[in-house]
């Protein structure tokens, strides 16, 4: 049987302005660099489009709190790119009245960031008081619009790991179909500035991530760990987002610094690594191992390769 074409997927990055000062963003060190202006963004809409472009995913930053983010959602409706999602930390749709106007745009999925099951690991972690009301709020109003592609994705930091089975119980109560487990990067940003405080070590995250992973599993949803080596999580190679993503798309990142063109390609060769330690193993061809500063801070003694 012939393999399915892979879909192209172009994350759009607006800038790096954001409402949320996130302790461990990638982007914490990019906040004063000079947002895309309206023009300029439509102009990489149409060219996203013109490539041929099946998901435009359309982040910041936050993008939902620039003023022409519905013109933006629209024009790529208009000219016809089949799904077009926005990942954001969900405050702007805690006002009904932009929630209807975003929905009323044409936009496709949402991906709400959350990270804790209560407001005080949440807003600890964001650096935004109040701002686990206003995601849950924003997602409420989405549920009373009728809009029900709702995704959610949370970094895996020292802060949250423990609570991740109880995040888990609320995602499932919310009924989030599609949630990603992200092992933080701390290659750059705020976790790497703060590496000790925020980087919890793989074989003590992983347990966690797994027993959230089985939450959503038992409640019928199939949730995904990404950046994550594969000798911790034996059995749960179907639930790697890396090796769906493989799978699945092509991805671009268009950002106001950087134009990567094979996103997925590139993390093997600039940041992450396997290591001596994975030599042999049977996972070696489709696990990316681990961030390069990770392994320049903790090592590779956590890393045991799968017998064949």
């Amino acid at each position: 049987m012939k393999a399915k074409p892979k879909k192209l997927k172009v994350v759009l990055f607006t800038g790096y302005n954001c409402n949320n000062r996130c302790v461990f963003c990638i982007d914490a060190d990019k906040r004063a660099l000079p947002e895309r202006t309206t023009k300029e963004l439509l102009a990489l809409i149409y060219a996203a489009a013109k490539k041929g472009a099946d998901v435009l995913e359309i982040i910041g930053g936050e993008a939902t709190i620039r003023p022409d983010f519905t013109a933006l959602v629209r024009a790529a409706k208009r000219i016809g790119i089949p799904s077009v999602v926005c990942a954001t930390n969900g405050r702007a749709l805690a006002d009904l009245a932009a929630a209807e106007k975003i929905v009323a745009a044409g936009l496709d999925a949402v991906i709400f960031s959350l990270h804790g099951p209560s407001a005080r690991i949440h807003d600890a972690l964001t650096a935004g008081p109040g701002s686990f009301g206003q995601l849950m709020k924003g997602m409420a109003n989405l549920k009373k619009l009728g809009f029900r592609r709702i995704n959610g994705n949370t970094t895996v930091v020292k802060g949250n790991m423990r609570a991740l089975p109880a995040l888990a119980e609320l995602y499932a109560a919310l009924g989030v179909r599609n949630v990603e487990y992200i092992f933080v990067d701390p290659n750059c940003g705020g976790a790497k500035n703060n590496f000790d405080e925020l980087v919890p070590k793989i074989s003590a995250a992983a347990p966690y991530m797994k027993k959230a992973l089985r939450i959503g599993f038992a409640a019928g949803f199939d949730w995904k760990a990404r950046y994550v080596p594969l000798c911790h999580f034996k059995g749960y190679e179907a639930q790697i987002s890396e090796i769906n993503e493989r799978a699945l798309f092509l991805t671009e990142h268009w950002a106001p610094d950087f134009k990567n063109t094979d996103a997925i390609g590139s993390r093997r060769v600039v940041s992450r690594m396997r290591p001596a330690a994975c030599e042999g193993c049977a996972r070696f061809q489709v696990c990316e191992g681990l961030w390069v500063e990770y392994l320049k801070r903790y090592g590779d003694g956590e890393l045991k390769a799968v017998k064949k």
